[in-house]
């Protein structure tokens, strides 16, 4: 693979779990596990530095109905270990593809993951490796969506890029709505008053406070995250 100009040096990628568990919709579907190596090694092979941050959901959320009798701090730090789970799955498969490939974990799980700090996961991305940062922040209350912007400051990553099932953000959810338009670009506060689903509201208020663009894009098309790298309009920037 050739080299261009790469529009983005180092980047947060945010993926979904319950993308991960494919057509089944709980667990981790090997398929698609190999699919989203493939397109990060894609991504890897152009020089970009890249760090993950994944979501648990295909295991357990801690806002699902599974959830609804039990006490919020205690799902929530399941939730949290399933991010880790997926990142060990995601991080396997990378170093089985010859991608150098480093979990991170906010909360400790010694002797399975490295501790988070920021200076390790800086100096990983400086030696070309992908760190997989796990945990969410490390505390209950917070999304994976929130975790992702705070990693992406934290590394000081140029753009966070969230990889969905549908080709950008739209005023309606394309699924259901036949007149439902995408938009192309999007201010941060537009996002919040048009009540637009693309992360929630702690995340697009940290984004803004720290002019962190987010790109919501298909990560289910092949080769997209490797367009948007190299510039293409692929999906939906949010920015000032």
């Amino acid at each position: 693979m050739t080299k261009g100009t790469l529009k983005y040096k180092r980047i947060l990628l945010k993926l979904s779990g319950e993308s991960l568990a494919g057509p089944q919709k709980v667990g981790i579907s090997y398929e698609i596990l190999k699919y989203f190596v493939q397109e990060v090694k894609d991504a890897h092979a152009l020089g970009v530095q890249i760090g993950i941050v994944i979501g648990g959901g295909n295991i357990f959320r801690g806002l699902s109905s599974g959830a609804v009798h039990m006490d919020r701090t205690v799902a929530d730090h399941m939730g949290m270990l399933a991010t880790v789970i997926n990142s060990l799955a995601l991080k396997d498969i990378l170093s089985s593809e010859g991608i150098p490939a480093h979990v991170l974990s906010a909360v400790r799980t010694d002797g399975i993951t490295e501790y988070y700090s920021i200076a390790t996961a800086r100096n990983l991305l400086k030696k070309n490796n992908v760190v997989i940062i796990a945990g969410g922040t490390g505390n209950p209350y917070f999304t994976t969506d929130t975790a992702a912007v705070l990693r992406a400051i934290e590394i000081q990553a140029d753009a966070i890029l969230k990889g969905t099932r549908v080709d950008g953000v739209y005023n309606a959810d394309p699924e259901k709505a036949e007149d439902a338009f995408k938009f192309d670009s999007l201010s941060y506060m537009e996002v919040v008053q048009k009540g637009l689903k693309v992360m929630d509201t702690t995340a697009i208020t940290l984004s803004m406070e720290n002019n962190l663009p987010i790109i919501v894009f298909n990560f289910d098309t092949a080769e997209n995250l490797r367009k948007l790298l190299l510039g293409e309009a692929i999906g939906t920037i949010v920015r000032r």
